[in-house]
């Protein structure tokens, strides 16, 4: 019982190797074109998707009010106040820039700038100079600036014309 081997002819083994490499080849190029297609397909359905969408934001902008863009307006020239501390003559120079966004308002309260100037002078030359060497102390300044200049803004022009109250410049000596 000897094994019968069929008869294989060598042209015909010689051309199962290239088969099998080209239906390799085929199966990449295929995959390839199936990627770029689903690529290509969901680009264009998200793209589409989103135009629809991009409508709607527009009706919900209309309802809601718009925030305005910031108008700053600069008191020159800079506040030179001066302390008395400890015997010491001690000086601070501001630099300060009103925010707002109404112009309007803001011209408003132009008109008031001699009682706006001086309010602040005031406030500034009250200051402990220990307490305005600490960053805290400048913030808290800041922070009563910026409600003194909005008081006097609210009791003469009857709108908080004024946003923030900003130092561009301190110098304490």
């Amino acid at each position: 019982m000897a094994k019968k081997s069929a008869p294989q002819d060598p042209a015909a083994a010689a051309e199962g190797k290239p088969a099998g490499k080209m239906k390799l080849i085929i199966l990449i190029v295929v995959g390839l074109l199936l990627a770029i297609g689903i690529s290509v397909g969901a680009t264009w359905f998200f793209l589409n998707k989103s135009a629809p969408e991009a409508e709607v934001p527009e009706a919900v902008e209309s309802q809601e009010p718009v925030k305005q863009t910031a108008i700053y307006e600069e008191l020159v020239p800079a506040f030179v106040v001066n302390f008395n501390h400890k015997g010491r003559a001690r000086y601070m120079q501001v630099s300060v820039a009103l925010m707002a966004r109404d112009q309007a308002a803001l011209d408003a309260l132009k008109v008031h700038m001699p009682v706006l100037r001086n309010r602040l002078v005031m406030l500034f030359s009250s200051q402990d100079f220990e307490s305005l060497i600490t960053p805290v102390g400048k913030e808290m300044l800041r922070q009563q600036a910026t409600a003194s200049v909005q008081e006097l803004a609210q009791k003469e022009t009857g709108k908080l014309a004024v946003e923030q109250v900003l130092f561009t410049n301190l110098v304490l000596q």
